[in-house]
This record gives C-alpha cells, sequence and structure tokens, in this order.
C-alpha cells in the first residue's frame, strides 16, 4: 500500500492490465472479420480506438501523471521508468536502514551486489527492544554475542524485503565494525530452494546460558534448557537469519585480490579476511568462553583454539567467531562445553 509495483506481470510491462483490455478488443475484431461485410468492417477500427484512448487520451497519461506527483522524488520509480538497473549498490545508512530496503533492492539488478552499512547500535543488539520491534518487526533480547545477532536481523529484513519481490538473498560477506554493522549480499533473480528455511528464532536461557534455535518453518515447543525441565526461563530473538553469514568462494575472491594488489588492504583488514575465512557463520550458537569460565569459576577463560581443537576431537563442529572476539562457534550442547572447558583447566589465552 501507498507504494508502486514493479513485481509480477508489472516487472515485463508498466500497465499490464492496459495491455490486456487491448488485447482483448483486438481478439474480439479477430474473431467477428469472417463475418462481416460493407459498413461492418469498419468495426475493425475499435481495438485502435481503444488503443489511442488508452495510450494517448485517458487512461497511461492519467495514471503517468499521478505517478509522477506520488513518487517523482523517488530513485527507485525514476530507475523503473528509465528501466535503469545497478550492479553494485553501496547504502551507508545513518541509523536504521529498514525504509531504504525495498526501494534499494528494487533497483538493484539480478546477482548484483548491496553493500550495507547500519549505524544502530542499540535495537537490534537488545538494548531497546521496543525500537526492535518497529524498525525489524522481531524481538531483540540482550545476548552475548549480540553484535552476530544484530547482523541476523539485518539479513533478515533483507531477506524479507528480497522474498516479497520474487528474489532470493545469498550473504557474501557480514562483519562488525564496533557497532556499526556492515553487509554484502548479493540479490539472486528467485529464493534458492527451501531458503525460508533460515529465517528463525535464537533462545538463550536466561539461568544457565543454554542457546537453541528453530526455523519458522519447523517452529514447536522449546526443549528443556539445561537447568531441567520446566525450571529455566527462554529469552527469544527473532525472527532472524539462521543461516551461513559469509561465502567461502567470494572471502577466497578477496583473498587473490589482496595477494594481487600490494599495499591496498590495511593489516587490519588482512585480519578481518583471516577471521572471517576460518567462519561461515555455521552453527549459529556463539558462547563467550569468558561468561563459560565465570559459570565454571575458573581462573580464566580457556584458551580459544585449545577449545576449538578439543570440540572437534569430541565430534563437534566448532570454530572461533569472526564477529566478536573471545568466542567460539559450536554445535555442542552446553553440558559437553562446559566439561571441554574444566578439561582444559582454565589456561590463560
Amino acid at each position: 500500500e501507498g507504494a508502486f509495483i514493479q513485481s509480477g506481470l508489472w516487472a515485463l510491462c508498466r500497465h499490464p492490465n492496459y495491455l490486456g483490455e487491448i488485447l482483448l478488443w483486438l481478439g474480439v475484431a479477430l474473431v467477428a472479420v469472417p463475418v462481416l461485410s460493407g459498413w461492418q468492417l469498419l468495426t475493425l477500427l475499435s481495438p485502435v480506438f481503444v488503443y489511442i484512448l488508452l495510450t494517448r487520451i485517458s487512461g497511461i497519461p492519467l495514471l503517468a501523471s499521478r505517478g509522477k506527483r506520488r513518487w517523482g522524488n523517488d530513485p527507485a520509480y525514476q530507475a523503473y521508468l528509465d528501466r535503469t538497473f545497478f550492479d553494485l549498490i553501496d547504502l551507508d545508512a545513518f541509523g536504521a536502514p529498514g525504509s531504504l530496503l525495498q526501494p534499494v533492492l528494487q533497483v538493484l539488478r539480478f546477482e548484483g551486489i548491496l553493500l550495507l552499512a547500519s549505524t544502530d547500535g542499540r535495537s537490534p543488539t537488545g538494548h531497546d527492544r521496543p525500537a526492535a520491534v518497529r524498525r525489524f518487526g522481531a524481538s531483540a533480547r540482550a545476548h552475548p554475542a549480540s553484535w552476530e545477532l544484530a547482523l541476523r536481523l539485518q539479513l533478515a529484513s533483507l531477506a524479507r524485503e528480497a522474498w516479497m519481490l520474487g528474489r532470493g538473498l545469498e550473504p557474501l560477506v557480514c562483519f562488525s565494525d564496533g557497532r556499526t554493522f556492515r553487509l554484502a549480499v548479493r540479490l539472486t533473480q528467485r529464493a534458492a530452494p527451501h531458503e525460508e528455511r533460515q529465517l528463525g528464532l535464537v533462545a538463550r536461557c536466561e539461568a544457565c546460558g543454554d542457546q537453541a534455535q528453530q526455523s519458522l518453518l519447523k517452529l514447536q515447543g522449546w526443549p528443556a534448557c539445561g537447568c531441567g525441565l520446566g525450571q529455566g526461563r527462554w529469552a527469544v530473538s527473532g525472527p532472524l537469519w539462521l543461516g551461513p553469514l559469509q561465502s567461502p568462494i567470494v572471502i577466497g575472491q578477496l583473498w587473490a585480490l589482496a595477494d594481487g594488489m600490494e599495499a591496498t588492504l590495511a593489516p587490519a583488514g588482512h585480519r578481518l579476511l583471516q577471521r572471517l575465512q576460518h567462519d561461515s557463520g555455521l552453527p549459529v550458537s556463539c558462547w563467550s568462553t569468558a561468561e563459560l569460565a565465570r559459570r565454571l569459576q575458573l581462573p580464566g577463560p580457556p584458551g580459544l583454539t585449545e577449545l576449538v581443537d578439543a570440540l572437534r576431537a569430541s565430534g563437534h563442529q566448532a570454530c572461533a567467531s569472526g564477529v566478536m572476539a573471545g568466542q567460539v562457534r559450536t554445535d555442542a550442547p552446553l553440558d559437553s562445553l562446559l566439561q571441554s572447558c574444566r578439561n582444559l583447566g582454565g589456561k590463560d589465552r
């Protein structure tokens, strides 16, 4: 409501309803040709009259004038009229970019890339929950991996806007620069198979710190947390993106560019690429080693590298988070994670 349409038939034709009416009258005239004679042949002018009326007098000119008054200052509308689409758009929004996402995606070419930066560091991290509902249509609760949840909330907003246009979304590179959240995503012509399963909820027990996730397509009751049945209290965030945050192929391409163009990437950029190269963003659960040490009353957090190695040796997926320092990403259940920390003895990093 209140926006112009450029999806479906409107992506192919600016006025599909008028085109249909012209074709209808043309079809009637063609069907009637065999039985017309003499002055009756003048009725064949009917499709021409309808064409001139709709394209030159009443239909399209009136709608074009109304559209210009309503959306004339909208770059997306102008790009739609000019049939102009972009391969790359860099959107550096001050605060939350929610209101800008739809018009930007509308003028992004299929397989085009959107670079998005958001400086809203409060609402997506759980520090302003009413604002998170207003800006993202989602719940944002306090979480040790709050920066990552902020990225996933942004990706969920982008995915919903892309899906409403009949398109899909592929995250390429996602990271936080302090409380500035930066994403590079590719807009695909259509959603990948089962892409909707990537939208879901993340829960964390406020007592024991246990974590769980559920896709919206398979939503059901939450399992018992580490506190025991009925004793914990889940704090739920979402809907947010449960899929990967990085594309290993794109990270590799960025490395190749950096190696081929010396002195173009600062040391901080090298360190960032190195972190992201080893962290695709899956599994979703991230744990702060400092929080784990506090829960076990250890003298210090376990070494991150040693903890990752121990979890992998136990058969779990594990890596250091590329988004937040001092955090481990793993699919290990809480009791196994705590046991690995105990075995390491809380050695300083």
